[in-house]
Protein backbone atom coordinates (compact mmCIF):
# COMPACT_ATOMS: atom_id res chain seq x y z
CA UNK A 1 0.00 0.00 0.00
CA UNK A 2 0.96 3.05 -0.80
CA UNK A 3 2.25 5.46 2.13
CA UNK A 4 2.41 9.57 2.83
CA UNK A 5 5.25 10.46 4.77
CA UNK A 6 5.96 13.49 7.18
CA UNK A 7 9.35 13.24 8.75
CA UNK A 8 12.21 11.52 9.53
CA UNK A 9 13.45 11.42 12.46
CA UNK A 10 16.17 9.20 14.87
CA UNK A 11 14.66 6.09 16.33
CA UNK A 12 15.43 7.87 20.00
CA UNK A 13 12.67 10.22 19.05
CA UNK A 14 9.90 9.69 21.84
CA UNK A 15 7.27 10.52 19.09
CA UNK A 16 3.73 10.65 20.83
CA UNK A 17 1.51 10.32 17.83
CA UNK A 18 -0.59 7.23 18.67
CA UNK A 19 -3.74 9.23 18.85
CA UNK A 20 -3.16 10.73 15.48
CA UNK A 21 -4.27 9.98 12.06
CA UNK A 22 -3.37 10.75 8.86
CA UNK A 23 -4.03 12.52 5.25
CA UNK A 24 -6.81 11.43 3.10
CA UNK A 25 -10.73 10.32 2.81
CA UNK A 26 -10.26 7.39 4.88
CA UNK A 27 -7.63 8.43 7.58
CA UNK A 28 -5.25 5.45 8.96
CA UNK A 29 -2.76 5.74 11.75
CA UNK A 30 0.08 7.84 11.86
CA UNK A 31 2.90 5.34 12.52
CA UNK A 32 6.53 4.86 11.94
CA UNK A 33 8.99 2.97 10.25
CA UNK A 34 12.27 2.06 11.54
CA UNK A 35 15.33 1.00 9.30
CA UNK A 36 18.61 0.89 11.54
CA UNK A 37 19.08 4.62 13.43
CA UNK A 38 15.68 6.42 11.44
CA UNK A 39 12.54 6.38 11.58
CA UNK A 40 9.81 7.56 8.86
CA UNK A 41 6.82 8.99 10.19
CA UNK A 42 3.84 8.04 7.75
CA UNK A 43 0.18 6.76 6.89
CA UNK A 44 -1.49 4.14 4.63
CA UNK A 45 -3.34 6.13 1.85
CA UNK A 46 -5.16 4.88 -0.85
CA UNK A 47 -5.26 7.82 -3.16
CA UNK A 48 -4.14 10.92 -4.43
CA UNK A 49 -3.60 13.36 -1.72
CA UNK A 50 -4.43 17.08 -2.86
CA UNK A 51 -3.42 19.89 -0.75
CA UNK A 52 -7.15 20.19 0.31
CA UNK A 53 -7.47 22.36 4.11
CA UNK A 54 -8.04 19.35 5.94
CA UNK A 55 -5.18 17.56 5.00
CA UNK A 56 -2.86 20.59 5.37
CA UNK A 57 -3.78 20.71 8.72
CA UNK A 58 -3.22 17.10 9.77
CA UNK A 59 0.44 17.39 7.49
CA UNK A 60 1.25 20.40 10.07
CA UNK A 61 -0.30 18.72 13.59
CA UNK A 62 2.15 15.76 12.67
CA UNK A 63 5.00 18.14 12.00
CA UNK A 64 4.27 20.21 15.22
CA UNK A 65 3.22 17.24 17.31
CA UNK A 66 6.97 15.86 16.51
CA UNK A 67 8.90 18.93 17.29
CA UNK A 68 7.85 19.34 20.71
CA UNK A 69 9.30 16.03 21.36
CA UNK A 70 12.40 16.70 19.68
CA UNK A 71 14.40 17.40 16.44
CA UNK A 72 12.91 16.61 12.70
CA UNK A 73 13.12 17.06 9.27
CA UNK A 74 9.93 17.57 7.89
CA UNK A 75 8.61 16.94 4.50
CA UNK A 76 7.11 19.20 2.91
CA UNK A 77 3.50 18.36 2.05
CA UNK A 78 2.60 15.96 -0.48
CA UNK A 79 5.51 13.55 -0.45
CA UNK A 80 4.39 9.69 -0.87
CA UNK A 81 6.04 6.27 -1.35
CA UNK A 82 4.73 3.41 -3.41
CA UNK A 83 5.17 0.92 -0.43
CA UNK A 84 7.24 0.22 2.74
CA UNK A 85 10.12 -1.36 0.78
CA UNK A 86 11.38 2.12 -0.86
CA UNK A 87 11.22 4.31 2.46
CA UNK A 88 13.16 1.15 4.45
CA UNK A 89 15.68 1.93 1.65
CA UNK A 90 15.79 5.32 1.50
CA UNK A 91 16.49 5.23 5.09
CA UNK A 92 18.56 2.90 5.14
CA UNK A 93 20.61 4.52 1.88
CA UNK A 94 20.72 7.86 3.73
CA UNK A 95 21.14 7.48 7.38
CA UNK A 96 24.06 8.80 7.79
CA UNK A 97 22.89 12.25 6.58
CA UNK A 98 19.49 11.98 8.21
CA UNK A 99 21.50 11.67 11.08
CA UNK A 100 23.73 14.47 10.44
CA UNK A 101 21.19 16.61 10.01
CA UNK A 102 18.98 15.76 12.93
CA UNK A 103 21.86 16.42 14.67
CA UNK A 104 22.22 20.14 13.30
CA UNK A 105 18.88 20.98 13.83
CA UNK A 106 18.00 19.87 17.48
CA UNK A 107 16.70 22.45 19.80
CA UNK A 108 15.77 24.33 16.95
CA UNK A 109 13.13 25.96 15.10
CA UNK A 110 12.31 28.19 11.92
CA UNK A 111 11.23 31.63 12.22
CA UNK A 112 10.10 32.85 8.58
CA UNK A 113 9.96 37.11 8.73
CA UNK A 114 8.13 38.85 5.79
CA UNK A 115 8.21 42.56 5.57
CA UNK A 116 6.62 45.63 3.84
CA UNK A 117 6.49 49.40 3.46
CA UNK A 118 4.21 51.50 3.21
CA UNK A 119 3.94 52.76 -0.23
CA UNK A 120 2.54 55.94 0.07
CA UNK A 121 4.96 56.89 3.05
CA UNK A 122 8.07 55.65 0.94
CA UNK A 123 7.15 58.34 -1.90
CA UNK A 124 6.46 61.13 0.61
CA UNK A 125 10.10 60.26 2.10
CA UNK A 126 11.33 60.21 -1.88
CA UNK A 127 9.80 63.62 -2.62
CA UNK A 128 11.24 64.69 0.55
CA UNK A 129 14.29 63.64 0.29
CA UNK A 130 15.59 63.51 -3.39
CA UNK A 131 16.23 66.32 -4.88
CA UNK A 132 15.77 65.10 -8.44
CA UNK A 133 12.23 63.98 -7.75
CA UNK A 134 11.18 66.95 -5.49
CA UNK A 135 11.89 69.15 -8.12
CA UNK A 136 10.25 67.30 -11.07
CA UNK A 137 7.09 67.17 -8.61
CA UNK A 138 7.18 70.77 -8.04
CA UNK A 139 7.22 71.48 -11.79
CA UNK A 140 4.21 68.76 -12.86
CA UNK A 141 2.36 70.57 -9.74
CA UNK A 142 2.87 73.92 -11.09
CA UNK A 143 1.62 72.66 -14.31
CA UNK A 144 4.60 72.61 -16.40
CA UNK A 145 3.31 70.93 -19.48
CA UNK A 146 6.60 68.89 -20.54
CA UNK A 147 4.95 65.38 -21.52
CA UNK A 148 8.88 64.03 -19.65
CA UNK A 149 8.49 64.68 -16.82
CA UNK A 150 5.81 62.08 -15.18
CA UNK A 151 8.14 59.70 -17.33
CA UNK A 152 11.41 60.80 -15.84
CA UNK A 153 9.64 61.04 -12.60
CA UNK A 154 8.52 57.75 -12.95
CA UNK A 155 11.63 56.50 -13.30
CA UNK A 156 13.47 58.16 -9.88
CA UNK A 157 11.30 57.07 -7.85
CA UNK A 158 10.80 53.33 -8.84
CA UNK A 159 14.81 53.49 -8.88
CA UNK A 160 14.35 54.87 -5.05
CA UNK A 161 12.05 52.61 -4.12
CA UNK A 162 14.34 49.76 -5.24
CA UNK A 163 17.36 51.04 -3.26
CA UNK A 164 15.44 52.05 -0.20
CA UNK A 165 13.84 48.46 0.14
CA UNK A 166 17.45 46.33 -0.70
CA UNK A 167 19.00 48.56 2.41
CA UNK A 168 15.96 48.15 4.28
CA UNK A 169 16.07 44.21 3.78
CA UNK A 170 19.76 44.11 4.28
CA UNK A 171 19.64 45.96 7.43
CA UNK A 172 16.68 43.99 8.96
CA UNK A 173 18.89 40.76 8.11
CA UNK A 174 22.04 41.92 9.83
CA UNK A 175 19.96 43.06 12.40
CA UNK A 176 18.48 39.72 13.30
CA UNK A 177 21.50 37.45 11.89
CA UNK A 178 23.19 37.32 15.12
CA UNK A 179 20.41 35.18 16.76
CA UNK A 180 20.59 32.54 14.09
CA UNK A 181 22.08 29.67 13.48
CA UNK A 182 21.39 29.31 9.84
CA UNK A 183 19.39 31.77 7.33
CA UNK A 184 17.86 31.55 3.93
CA UNK A 185 16.63 34.38 1.80
CA UNK A 186 14.14 34.02 -0.45
CA UNK A 187 12.94 36.38 -3.34
CA UNK A 188 10.36 38.55 -2.06
CA UNK A 189 7.12 38.59 -3.61
CA UNK A 190 4.31 40.96 -4.09
CA UNK A 191 3.98 43.83 -1.60
CA UNK A 192 6.80 41.88 0.62
CA UNK A 193 10.53 43.48 -0.03
CA UNK A 194 11.78 40.77 2.68
CA UNK A 195 11.17 36.91 2.76
CA UNK A 196 13.48 35.12 4.93
CA UNK A 197 14.13 32.08 7.48
CA UNK A 198 16.25 31.87 10.46
CA UNK A 199 17.20 28.94 12.19
CA UNK A 200 16.72 29.85 16.05
CA UNK A 201 18.05 27.83 18.56
CA UNK A 202 15.45 27.37 21.74
CA UNK A 203 18.35 29.21 24.33
CA UNK A 204 18.28 32.23 21.57
CA UNK A 205 14.94 32.41 21.39
CA UNK A 206 13.84 34.79 23.62
CA UNK A 207 16.49 36.67 22.53
CA UNK A 208 15.50 36.98 18.85
CA UNK A 209 11.86 37.69 20.02
CA UNK A 210 12.71 40.71 21.72
CA UNK A 211 15.03 41.84 19.20
CA UNK A 212 12.59 41.35 16.45
CA UNK A 213 9.61 42.90 18.23
CA UNK A 214 11.71 46.11 18.96
CA UNK A 215 13.21 46.40 15.58
CA UNK A 216 9.59 46.08 14.41
CA UNK A 217 8.33 48.85 16.63
CA UNK A 218 10.86 51.21 15.66
CA UNK A 219 10.60 50.23 11.87
CA UNK A 220 6.99 51.12 11.94
CA UNK A 221 7.49 54.51 13.72
CA UNK A 222 9.72 55.38 11.29
CA UNK A 223 9.82 53.71 7.80
CA UNK A 224 6.37 52.26 8.14
CA UNK A 225 7.44 49.30 7.37
CA UNK A 226 5.36 46.16 8.72
CA UNK A 227 6.95 43.13 10.09
CA UNK A 228 4.85 39.36 9.83
CA UNK A 229 6.69 36.85 12.03
CA UNK A 230 5.25 33.04 11.49
CA UNK A 231 7.35 30.38 13.98
CA UNK A 232 8.57 28.42 15.67
CA UNK A 233 7.54 26.35 12.62
CA UNK A 234 9.40 22.65 11.87
CA UNK A 235 12.32 23.56 10.31
CA UNK A 236 11.27 22.98 6.15
CA UNK A 237 13.88 25.73 5.03
CA UNK A 238 16.56 24.08 6.49
CA UNK A 239 16.45 20.64 5.43
CA UNK A 240 19.10 19.33 3.24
Amino acid sequence: MALYVYAIVATSHPLTIEDMTGVGSEPAPVRALESGPIRAVVSDISEEIRPKRRDLLIHQDVQERLMGSGPLLPLQFGYTAPDESTVRQVLLRDADRYLADLERLKGCAEYHVRATVAEDELLRQILRESPEAHELNERMRAGDPDPQLPLALGQIVATQVRERQDALAAGLIDALLPFAREHNVRQASGDDFLNFSLLVAEDRKKEFLTAQAELARQLDDQAAVAFRLSGPLPPYSFVR
